[in-house]
């Protein structure tokens, strides 16, 4: 269907490699890009570029800072810094930060393991965060991975790695339905989830 179109062929594939972006809507999207005054779309990728330029993650924690400013999180005197939330993603972050509840600090780990689609402990910030125990003073850590069977064997894993330390590890409490993402949950769940933590 595509074979005489080749740009928008080229446009498609290029689509297909976006994440979380479902199949079904791919078409859509590069309708709206094609559809997009000039001067509308010329803007969006200059946004787009800008923020390629300017944001790079954190070397503590791995959420995005601004490339001149101090990590929001690691640099505030207001939060407690010896009490860390583990999450998967930016995205969990967003979502814990939305309840209010939490006033400590984060690590962002870049994803779960996954042997099948080939992320193992040495693919994420795992052994950063292990490093942060030895190192910070931290005195508690909150992991806040999704309930899926991914995010439990990521939580086996790194509980594994911090048994020997003197740190409290805990986990949200399981109101949280199994095979659920946080991003998805309402702002009182998850607050409940993160108050009521349980020990690991």
């Amino acid at each position: 269907m595509l074979k005489d179109l080749p740009s928008l062929e080229q446009l498609i594939k290029a689509l297909q490699h976006v994440p979380y972006l479902a199949s079904k809507n791919i078409y859509r999207v590069g309708s709206y890009f094609l559809q997009l005054e000039p001067h509308k779309l010329a803007q969006f990728c200059e946004i787009l570029l800008e923020a390629k330029r300017k944001v790079l993650a954190c070397e503590r924690c791995y959420t995005w800072r601004e490339i001149d400013r101090d990590c929001t999180f690691c640099s505030s005197i207001k939060r407690d810094q010896t009490t860390v939330c583990v999450v998967e993603s930016w995205q969990e972050l967003i979502a814990i930060e939305k309840t209010g509840g939490y006033q400590g600090i984060y690590h962002v780990l870049g994803g779960v393991i996954c042997p099948l689609d080939g992320v193992g402990p040495e693919d994420l910030t795992i052994q950063a965060l292990v490093d942060r125990v030895d190192k910070e003073g931290i005195k508690e850590i909150i992991l806040a991975m999704n309930q899926t069977p991914e995010g439990e064997a990521t939580i086996a894993y790194i509980g594994r790695k911090l048994k020997d330390k003197a740190v409290l590890v805990s986990c949200l409490a399981r109101g949280i339905p199994v095979g659920s993402h946080l991003e998805s949950i309402d702002r009182l769940t998850v607050y409940k989830a993160l108050s009521e933590r349980r020990p690991f």
